[in-house]
């Protein structure tokens, strides 16, 4: 098995440095920069499987970072690194495309399960494609289309984007219409792991999911809120 590659960025060099080592010894080829922009420069000359992008960081944050590559299309993993701990700076990271964040003091061993989790992640979604063959050849509710082949999404018609995980998430609804899944249980089936206190991360993509897909996405009609329960995707109609 190829050594997973990560990129770290982060500008405190204690911090970087401390990172680094435990990310090698746990058996990761690891490159490390410390700014947004040396960030960026090292994804685009050589991709990553994932990275670990610090909030602030002189000259382009990690949102900006997070923000221009996800514009690109690139779907690589992100873990956000933030000192800050406010509910807002968690909830935008994740709304410009991150898909974990560790709100820092924060033990090594939940940062390498974090990056486990993520990279375990990406291996299944790998799998699944060394797989497709085998897949039905598309879902349909509706007016939503899904390809899991393919991994490509239309609504009436019309293709949209999804990051890996977005899209993950809106499969893994799509394949149990009218099943409810609680935070914790989504968390566990697309994230790869169950930690309390990261719920909201759910919560995030399944507004950015509506944010894509509803007409109205304060009045949902596709992914719906089961209230004291958690989430379900509605049952395909007639």
């Amino acid at each position: 098995m190829d050594m997973k590659r990560i990129l770290v960025a982060e500008d405190q060099t204690d911090i970087r440095h401390l990172l680094v080592l435990n990310l090698q010894n746990a058996g990761y080829e690891v490159t490390e920069v410390a700014d947004g922009l040396a960030a960026l420069a090292r994804e685009t000359e050589r991709g990553h499987d994932l990275l670990v992008l610090d909030l602030m960081m002189p000259g382009m944050d990690g949102l900006e970072v997070c923000k221009t590559l996800r514009g690109r299309g690139c779907s690589t993993p992100i873990l956000m690194l933030t000192a800050k701990s406010t509910e807002l700076d968690r909830v935008l990271g994740l709304e410009l495309g991150a898909d974990d964040y560790l709100t820092k003091p924060f033990s090594l061993a939940e940062l390498l399960a974090r990056v486990k989790a993520l990279l375990r992640r990406a291996e299944l979604l790998l799998a699944a494609q060394a797989n497709a063959q085998n897949q039905a050849s598309g879902i349909r509710n509706g007016e939503l289309d899904i390809q899991p082949v393919k991994r490509q999404v239309q609504l009436r018609g019309v293709p949209l984007d999804f990051t890996a995980l977005e899209f993950d998430l809106l499969l893994h609804f799509a394949q149990h219409p009218g099943h409810v899944f609680s935070r914790t249980q989504l968390l566990n089936a697309v994230w790869g792991y169950t930690h309390e206190g990261y719920e909201h991360t759910v919560t995030t993509h399944i507004n950015r999911l509506r944010a894509k897909l509803e007409p109205d996405p304060l009045r949902p009609e596709l992914i719906l809120t089961v209230r004291g329960a958690g989430y379900k995707m509605r049952e395909a109609p007639l």
